[in-house]
């Protein structure tokens, strides 16, 4: 959700919610280990780790729909058109969460996970390989363009991922943020699923 410019007083707000954020730094480090795992040649190591990523993106999926408002797809998918309009505009950084560009890169490396995931759990090395080097390549340039956000936007989205805090203008209106134990329950829910299909593979 794009907000417009303000001179206003800037204050410090709740932007993300503790669980999208664990969500982040967590499949990011499952996504390090499966691949450190499969270069190292690790495959209970790797089995693991990928079983881990399909909870995560499981979770992620249904919070995708039930979270806080900055975790909801519909808050933060925009036209292709608008997002590449916004990530080349020299604006003040006044996004309550992700950018539309940040969105479809969010959508994007999701998809890719979760073909990487899916064929690792049905034994097709050759979607497996391919998916894996596309996701390297979605990731590249995911942290390439983070890079670049602060560089030449001076725009920092690492902090707010972190703190789950960001300053903005004091008229910005708060996202609604979902109740802590809702992510509980969605998490419990994801790992239940993936415990009923890896058993009946």
């Amino acid at each position: 959700m794009a907000l417009r410019p303000s001179r206003e007083i800037q204050l410090s707000m709740p932007v993300w919610d503790a669980a999208t954020r664990l969500f982040h730094w967590l499949l990011a480090a499952a996504v390090v280990v499966a691949y450190g795992s499969a270069w190292g040649g690790m495959p209970a190591m790797h089995r693991a780790s990928g079983l881990f990523i399909v909870v995560l993106l499981l979770f992620r999926v249904a919070w995708g729909f039930v979270g806080s408002d900055t975790a909801r797809f519909t808050q933060f998918l925009d036209s292709p058109l608008t997002a590449l309009r916004l990530l080349v505009a020299r604006t003040p950084d006044t996004q309550v969460g992700h950018t539309p560009a940040c969105g479809w890169m969010t959508v994007i490396i999701l998809g890719l996970l979760a073909a990487m995931a899916s064929s690792g759990l049905v034994a097709n090395p050759a979607v497996h390989a391919l998916a894996s080097e596309m996701l390297l390549g979605a990731l590249a340039l995911h942290l390439l363009a983070i890079l670049a956000y602060a560089v030449v936007k001076r725009h920092d989205l690492v902090r707010p991922m972190i703190t789950g805090r960001k300053r903005l203008p004091a008229a910005t209106p708060a996202p609604r943020m979902a109740n802590p134990l809702l992510a509980l329950v969605v998490l419990i829910a994801a790992g239940a699923v993936t415990w009923i299909v890896v058993a009946l593979l």
